[in-house]
Formats: C-alpha cells, sequence, structure tokens
C-alpha cells in the first residue's frame, strides 16, 4: 500500500494535549500500559495456538525493553496488528459526552485511561513522536509502520519487518529525559512489571571479570513470571512462603502467619495475605497489600478493595475484576469490588478461627501482634466484630488468656455489684498502676492488662456489647467504690468541718500546671490507705480519644482532674480531724505518699518529700 495519512478519530479537538495535561502526574505509568499491551498480544498468540489457530513455532516470547540516546523500545513476538487493525485500535478513539470530558475526568487522571482504553496513548506523556512497526502473524501479513509527532495526524505505510509482533518506540520529549537513564527504567519496571507472566528483558546481565563488570549475551529478565499466588498451595512448603515474603519486604521480621487466597467464583481472586508482627503503630502498618491485575501491579493503597482494618496485613491480591486503572468512585460503587472485600474479611476471619480451634496455645503466643489488628477490625467491620467474638482473648496481668465467655465466668461471682453491673477491671500500665491493683487483688479481684493502642476505644466497644457491664480502670476510683457491695458508711460532717478539713488537706497539695484535684471523705476501714489519688473514668477516656484523634477537643482542652479521697476511718486522719492546727506535717506526708503512688509527685515537691524523709530517718 501506499503511504497513508489521516487524522486519528477522537470527538474532541485534540486529545494530546489533554492527556500530556491531566495525565502529567501519573506519566510514569506509560511504561506499566506499554508492556501491559505487549503481554496480551503474547497471551493471544498462545491461546491461538493452543486452539490451532497458529501453528508456526512461538519461539522466544521474550518481550524486549530498549533504551538509547533518544528512544525507548519496547518489542514483543505477540499477535502483531494488520493495517485494518491499525486503523481499529490505534486510530480510532471512542469517547462518549466530550462536552464534559474535561469537568469530569480532570482530577482522576486513572479515570481517563480506564474509561476511555487510552493505555497506548499515555505514551504521549513523555513523547514527541511514537512510532509502531508492527506485523501480524497471520499468514501473508504485510508490515505496517505508524507515525505520529502528537497531533492527530498520523500516517501509515508498509515497511519491512521480518518477525510477527510489534515494536513501540517512544522519542522521548525535552520535559522528561529522566526516562532515558538505565535506573529510572529498572526502577519502573521492578514497580510495575515484576510478576508478568511473559519474560521481560532489560539489556544483558553482567559479571565479575579480571576486576570489572563485563556484559553477557545473556538476557537480563527483570520478572518472576510464575509467582508465589498463582501456584497451588499443595506445591508450596512454608519457606517458599516466608521466602516470598522476604522477597517483598526485604529485612522484616518472619510473618506470624499465612492466608492463601484463591476464588474462582462469582470473581476471579488469588493472592497471599501475610499477618505481620503488628508494632504498636498502625500508621506504619499501611500501604504494604500490593494489588495487581492478572500479574499487572496496580496499586498498594487497597482502601476500599479490602476493609480498613485488613490494610495492617502484608502480602499481595490480584483479580481481573479489579480494572488496571482504578478510580476512587468505581471502587465505591462496583459489586465486584465489595464482594472481594467481604470475601477477604471471611477468610481471614476462618483463617483466625481455625488457627484458635485447632492451635490455641500458638495462637496465644501470637496475640500481642494480633490484638491490634482484630481489635481494630471489631471497632470498625460489624460482621468481623460477630465472628471475631469468637475467638478474640482478653489478657489478665497474669498473662494468662480467656475468650470473653471464658472471663465472664470467671469474674461474675465476685465482681458483681450491688446493682447486678459485671465490673471489669483493667489498667494499663502494671508498674505505674502497682498500689492499685494490689487494692483490687487484696479483695479477690481479677484485673485485665489493657495496654494497646486502641484498648481506649475497644473498651468502649465492649461495653456496647456486653449486657449490664462496664469496664473501670483500676485507678479510676477507690476500689470500694468501683465494685460497690453495698452502700457505703454515711459520711456525717458538717458544712463546716467538711469546708475545714478540704483546706486542710488542699494546703498540702503542690501545685501543678494545668491540674485540679478534687477533695472528697469516705468511709473505708481502718486498713485500706489513708489518701487515694483518682482519675473519674469517663474524664480520663474523653481525655485519652482527644489525644489520638482531636475529635474531642472540649475535653483535650479542659484541665486534668483528679479526685483525692480521705479515708475518714484512719487512725491518723481521724487525729488531723481531733487537731487540724497542728496536723499539717502528717498531712503533707499522706497527701505525698497519694501523689507518689499515683506518679504525681515531681520536681521539688518530690526533692523535697526525699528531703524530709531522710531528716526522718
Amino acid at each position: 500500500m501506499s503511504k497513508q495519512k489521516g487524522n486519528i478519530g477522537v470527538t474532541t479537538e485534540n486529545i494530546f494535549p489533554i492527556i500530556k495535561k491531566f495525565l502529567y502526574s501519573d506519566h510514569e505509568i506509560f511504561l506499566r500500559e506499554l508492556i501491559s499491551n505487549a503481554v496480551d498480544a503474547t497471551q493471544k498468540l498462545k491461546t491461538y495456538a493452543s486452539v490451532g489457530e497458529f501453528k508456526s513455532e512461538l519461539g522466544d516470547l521474550t518481550i524486549q525493553v530498549k533504551l538509547d540516546k533518544k528512544t525507548i523500545t519496547i518489542s514483543d513476538k505477540g499477535v502483531g496488528m494488520t493495517a485494518e487493525e491499525i486503523e481499529k485500535y490505534i486510530n480510532q478513539i471512542a469517547f462518549s459526552s466530550a462536552n464534559d470530558f474535561l469537568d469530569k475526568y480532570k482530577n482522576d487522571a486513572n479515570s481517563i485511561i480506564g474509561h476511555f482504553g487510552l493505555g497506548f496513548y499515555s505514551s504521549f506523556m513523555v513523547s514527541k513522536k511514537v512510532e509502531i512497526i508492527t506485523k501480524s502473524f497471520k499468514d501473508d501479513a504485510i508490515a505496517m509502520k505508524w507515525s505520529c509527532d502528537g497531533s492527530p495526524e498520523y500516517t501509515l505505510e508498509e515497511t519491512i519487518k521480518y518477525d510477527r509482533g510489534t515494536d513501540i518506540i517512544l522519542y522521548i520529549d525535552d520535559e522528561n529525559q529522566d526516562f532515558l537513564e538505565k535506573s529510572r527504567i529498572e526502577g519502573l519496571l521492578k514497580k510495575y512489571c515484576r510478576f508478568l507472566p511473559v519474560p521481560i528483558a532489560f539489556g544483558k546481565k553482567s559479571e565479575w571479570k579480571d576486576g570489572k563488570s563485563v556484559e553477557t549475551e545473556e538476557d537480563n529478565i527483570i520478572n518472576e513470571t510464575n509467582p508465589l499466588w498463582t501456584r497451588k498451595p499443595a506445591e508450596l512448603t512454608d519457606e517458599d512462603y516466608k521466602k516470598f515474603y522476604q522477597d517483598l519486604y526485604p529485612f522484616s521480621e518472619e510473618p506470624l502467619f499465612w492466608i492463601h487466597l484463591n476464588v474462582d467464583y462469582p470473581f476471579n481472586l488469588t493472592g497471599i495475605l501475610y499477618f505481620p508482627k503488628i508494632k504498636n503503630n498502625i500508621e506504619l502498618q499501611r500501604n504494604k497489600i500490593q494489588l495487581y491485575c492478572n500479574q499487572v501491579y496496580v496499586t498498594d493503597s487497597v482502601e476500599g478493595i479490602v476493609p480498613e482494618f485488613l490494610t495492617l496485613l502484608h502480602g499481595v491480591i490480584d483479580s481481573p475484576d479489579i480494572p488496571l486503572n482504578v478510580s476512587r468512585s468505581y471502587l465505591q460503587s462496583d459489586s465486584n469490588v465489595k464482594k472481594i472485600s467481604s470475601h477477604i474479611t471471611k477468610k481471614v476471619a476462618d483463617k483466625l478461627e481455625e488457627l484458635f480451634k485447632n492451635e490455641r496455645i500458638q495462637f496465644e503466643e501470637k496475640w500481642d501482634s494480633l490484638s491490634l489488628f482484630v481489635e481494630y477490625g471489631m471497632l470498625t467491620d460489624e460482621k468481623f466484630y460477630e465472628r471475631a467474638a469468637k475467638f478474640a482473648l482478653l489478657r489478665n496481668i497474669q498473662k494468662k488468656y480467656f475468650t470473653f465467655e471464658e472471663y465472664k465466668m470467671l469474674i461474675e461471682s465476685n465482681q458483681t455489684d450491688k446493682d447486678g453491673n459485671l465490673i471489669y477491671l483493667y489498667t494499663s500500665n502494671k508498674e505505674e498502676q502497682h498500689s492499685y491493683i494490689a487494692a483490687a487483688e487484696s479483695k479477690g479481684y481479677d484485673v485485665l492488662l489493657m495496654d494497646g493502642q486502641l484498648d481506649v476505644h475497644f473498651v468502649g466497644r465492649l461495653e456496647q456489647k456486653f449486657e449490664k457491664s462496664r469496664f473501670v480502670r483500676v485507678d479510676s476510683d477507690v476500689i470500694e467504690n468501683i465494685i460497690k457491695k453495698s452502700d457505703n458508711k454515711e459520711v456525717t460532717l458538717s458544712e463546716e468541718e467538711r469546708n475545714a478539713l478540704v483546706d486542710t488537706f488542699k494546703a498540702a497539695i503542690p501545685a501543678i500546671e494545668k491540674t485540679d484535684f478534687i477533695v472528697g471523705f469516705e468511709h473505708l476501714g481502718e486498713n485500706a490507705n489513708p489518701i487515694t489519688i483518682t482519675q473519674n473514668e469517663f474524664m480520663r477516656r474523653m481525655t485519652e480519644m482527644s489525644a489520638m484523634q482531636g475529635g474531642f477537643n472540649f475535653y483535650g482542652e479542659m484541665p486534668t482532674s483528679y479526685n483525692v479521697t480521705v479515708n475518714l476511718d484512719f487512725p491518723a486522719v481521724k487525729k488531723v480531724q481531733e487537731d487540724k492546727e497542728n496536723s499539717g506535717g502528717i498531712v503533707k506526708q499522706m497527701v505525698d505518699l497519694a501523689l507518689l503512688s499515683s506518679g504525681l509527685l515531681k520536681g521539688q515537691a518530690l526533692s523535697d518529700f526525699v528531703k524530709r524523709n531522710i531528716e526522718m530517718i
């Protein structure tokens, strides 16, 4: 045929400025798109060969990526194209609703490509000219050359090409010269093409010879064509899974365990999800799951595809039912994505329940790493809560583990108050709250350790779920008031006596910035501490939530408030009542001991306390 000229069939005035402008932030994806096309062409040829429509030798199907000073060339030995196919697949870009095109897609570059089949045209984000040299696998096919300089005009002419397949030649523009650097292309190939199912060669392998690196004749294959998640679990060993994890996340600790996903109905999904040893920081764990579409890397931002709490997992998921170009609007509306999300949640819950039932000792040993993940799921996903309630564990300060039902049975006979409420005592710091724990244990009560990052939210969730139950930290009140077995003995101080005692004890409390102390009186028995300093459970929780998420600014800006409970039955307190004017020393000593016990005695007040006690010795 003679040289043909024509205009690319688009219904907008000029596609190329739009591509360059609105896809610029994602311009590196051109390499992914072009290599994905090359893989598709190669896979199609394999399919034709398998059904007898292509009878010649397949030969070496390696895709070649080559650089020189001005161009990048991507070459495949797949099906190639005829002149008619170039006209159909390259020259006709089917746009609809052209008038609202810019408004609708200007903030969503991936949607432009995904909705309008612009994979090939993404090459113009980095190129001033693009050439296609192609020869169809069909008998007696004529090789064709297509060329376009970034305007709607193109040329199409016959050329000489001896092998079937397609070469895409990109003449890189001045603004994108970094794509002509070997290290840049190596990085992109590793990111997007690491697990593609067709071998991809970039340059030649090197070996060390005579004190220098020498290039060999062997192709440098950059991808693993048969990654672990595409293989059957029965073929794989634990070491295979661990090695793959190390390949994905070098220098990481060994994972706790993993789930191999393999679903073909009602959607296609494969992958391997690993449970990492989670540290006490959620944010650092995100963006570790890699999403693939037919082994082509898409993103590591999988929110919307998996539930939020599962973004703490590591690994890969691969589904052809999620398109290469994922947009937020697509994820929110697509039914397959919602089904995939639900299925992954179910598989994770199944795995955890199986481990709990069959290997409880090992499950308990791993619980410290699992607890953050499970609590996060129970807080954010109602269906997961229902499943996890069977295997979620509570741990007490003796490091014994209990299911929710087991722990209820342990404490309900002794920790039910006079109103029929079951009280779950907990500590967030065994060392700092030791005296309060000791007071609880002296009454035969059990104390949970809840020192995790999410526990302040988690106890609120459990209170919503457990009937007639409250979670109370051991230092939120004197233990007699936390679990009231009967009404306390009434305090019979007159208003004048009460005010005088309040003044006496308040005078002994050192000033602490943004801190209030409220003095109160109780009859707690001669053996209870003379003074106990506590912090109201509700106010403390609100303050902690404010610090974590900023949604309770009202509480975060309020001064910290402590209750100072004076035990009127303690002998020394009785002496103070009898002789307030000469009791300053003993009041100061009792107050400082209470402050010391609660971690509030600091600075000058602590130094004075130490000096005073040394003098007493």
